[in-house]
């Protein structure tokens, strides 16, 4: 099996070679091949015999007993940051190169073996990597039908355990642990289930590694509940990069990159977020999936994504921005902007009006479903309160048609809801908006409108009771509809008005809305913004960004509007997450 692998993979890369002659391309690897599991090697492409075109770089990778992944569809990166940390082996990476103007294409593999690091020992042993606060768990291997999983813990801290990987026989098992103090001891062991019993490894010792960074000063306002079972606090600043904190603000993991805004935690140590570069040309928007140590499962670009857009016939897309998360399956979905020049609409004369458009995209990255707002909503319903966009700033995505842009949408939240359909958060318009999905086979057309002038009726005693501006319109695991009322509209009329935290109870079929709850938070925050129903019935919202100030807060509240739980951090926070560890989801 092994040998065939390389005998295959060698005569690969003569025929690709051989076959574009004149685009040549090379791949060089950081670090000489064997290196032990877990070690960073950065893959780059250098490339002769090209004209003067723009080249587009993919990669992928597979090990020897497996197909091809795409790991990042084609785009202007010639440079690849990978590993492996399942299990040690033979592993090929190729790129392939395509220069724009031409369409002429070549590629190249690589080569390169991971050894385990538990090596010859019977004891389990934990190795740090190049993240400070993420090592590696690594035990010998266990019976084929079997499962693993590891259990971590230090003195007078919440246990974590990791997810369960399926037992390969004759490889050893790994497992990245995260979500540790720097600079502590903990404990570790692994447990087997092997269908009849649990059996529990031997403990192993270990310090976490030290961190240098400068973060954002944190602020207790209400001490945390006591032992609550989701004790850390997954956040997306603007002006530092992604981390993770307890309760009290003690930093657990972060991740230091490029990212514009994390999206979602999507479980098992993943996370999904985008990257906006303004003035750039959308080759240079992303979205992209890493795992815990900072390594890029999955990525795309606007320029790739448009390419296949063109295909179908459907409009192009300028950027991805504000949302991008897993559906079941492994597709993902993600928002994108668009932009039209129209003419007497929304304004007298041509108006650059920037739109929304949901696309979702299989394992592979391909485009299967789009949907489309210039399409399904009413364009000469302008934004609510005037919003324009400039190049750069303001949380617009980036748009090249004009100098401005009517801000018309400002989508910020779409969400797979429990009956399949799509929850969409049209903040300038100040609704929710449900869309026919349908698993993947819907029209696109929409269901219902929530909010002021939408479809449903509200029996409230409050003279403004729909949110406004509103931020991460999820429908809840227990039915209900969670959402951070930002209420710009209301602010606009009266500027002693709150933020709100909400929950609504809908009949869709009667098209009717009730309050669950109903909460001023005590600040107002004019942008940003998450809401989440919490394990123990309670509700997590961010404030991201408080009026008057920089800074964001984070707070629990009760089902009778009690303040449970807050914490300020001195910068602005696109949303929060409250998660038992960083192997959890949301919903």
């Amino acid at each position: 099996m092994r040998l065939s692998f390389w005998l295959a993979s060698f005569l690969s890369i003569l025929s690709s070679t051989a076959a574009q002659a004149a685009l040549q391309v090379e791949l060089q690897p950081s670090v000489d091949s064997p290196q032990p599991l877990g070690t960073k090697v950065q893959w780059t492409a250098n490339v002769s015999g090209q004209g003067d075109g723009k080249l587009w770089y993919r990669f992928r990778t597979r090990s020897a007993s497996s197909d091809f992944t795409l790991i990042r569809d084609y785009g202007p990166l010639n440079a690849l940051d990978w590993t492996a940390a399942d299990h040690e082996g033979n592993y090929e990476i190729e790129v392939s190169v395509r220069e724009l103007d031409t369409g002429e294409t070549a590629s190249v593999s690589g080569l390169f073996t991971l050894t385990p690091l538990i090596g010859d020992s019977r004891t389990p042993i934990v190795t740090a990597t190049d993240h400070s606060l993420v090592p590696i768990y690594s035990a010998r291997g266990c019976p084929a039908g079997g499962r693993m999983q590891v259990v971590f813990v230090a003195r007078q801290s919440q246990t974590v355990e990791t997810p369960w990987k399926d037992c390969v026989p004759g490889l050893s098992m790994n497992f990245y642990l995260a979500g540790m103090k720097p600079n502590t001891t903990y404990v570790a062991h692994h447990i087997i289930d092997n269908g009849t019993d649990l059996l529990h490894g031997p403990n192993v010792t270990f310090t976490s590694g030290d961190v240098e960074a400068q973060l954002a000063p944190y602020r207790v306002l209400h001490n945390p509940p006591s032992n609550s079972p989701e004790g850390v606090l997954l956040q997306s600043p603007l002006a530092q990069m992604t981390l993770a904190t307890d309760l009290n603000g003690d930093l657990l993991w972060f991740y230091a990159s490029d990212l514009t805004n994390l999206t979602r935690p999507t479980g098992n140590g993943t996370f999904m977020g985008v990257i906006e570069t303004p003035l750039l040309e959308p080759d240079h928007q992303a979205f992209r999936m890493f795992d815990l140590a900072g390594f890029t499962l999955k990525e795309t670009n606007a320029g790739r994504v448009n390419e296949q857009l063109a295909a179908l016939g459907v409009r192009p897309i300028t950027a991805f921005h504000h949302e991008a998360r897993l559906l079941p399956g492994g597709r993902f979905l993600v928002l994108a902007s668009t932009e039209q020049i129209l003419e007497d609409v929304q304004e007298p004369g041509p108006v650059d009006i920037l739109g929304d458009m949901i696309v979702v995209l299989d394992q592979d990255l391909n485009v299967v479903w789009t949907w489309d707002a210039f399409d399904h909503l009413d364009v000469a319903r302008p934004a609510l309160l005037g919003e324009l966009c400039q190049p750069i700033g303001s949380g617009c995505p980036p748009f090249f048609k004009a100098g401005t842009a009517n801000d018309w949408l400002h989508g910020n939240s779409v969400q797979l809801t429990p009956d399949g359909h799509l929850l969409y958060s049209a903040r300038h318009q100040d609704w929710l908006i449900k869309i026919d999905y349908a698993n993947g086979s819907g029209s696109g057309a929409v269901l219902w409108r929530l909010g002021r002038d939408g479809d449903f009726t509200i029996s409230s005693a409050d003279p403004n009771p729909w949110f406004s501006h509103q931020h991460d319109g999820q429908i809840a695991p227990d039915g209900t509809l969670t959402v951070f009322d930002n209420g710009n509209t209301r602010f606009a009329e009266d500027d002693s008005a709150q933020s709100r935290g909400q929950v609504y109870i809908l009949d869709e079929a009667a098209r009717t809305a009730t309050h669950k709850l109903n909460a001023p938070l005590g600040v107002y925050s004019f942008a940003l913004g998450s809401a989440q129903l919490l394990e123990n019935g309670n509700y997590h919202f961010n404030a991201g960004i408080e009026y008057g100030g920089f800074s964001a807060r984070s707070m629990e509240v009760d089902s009778n509007l009690n303040l449970v739980y807050s914490m300020e951090v001195a910068t602005p926070v696109y949303r929060t997450f409250r998660l038992k560890t960083l192997y959890s989801s949301s919903y």
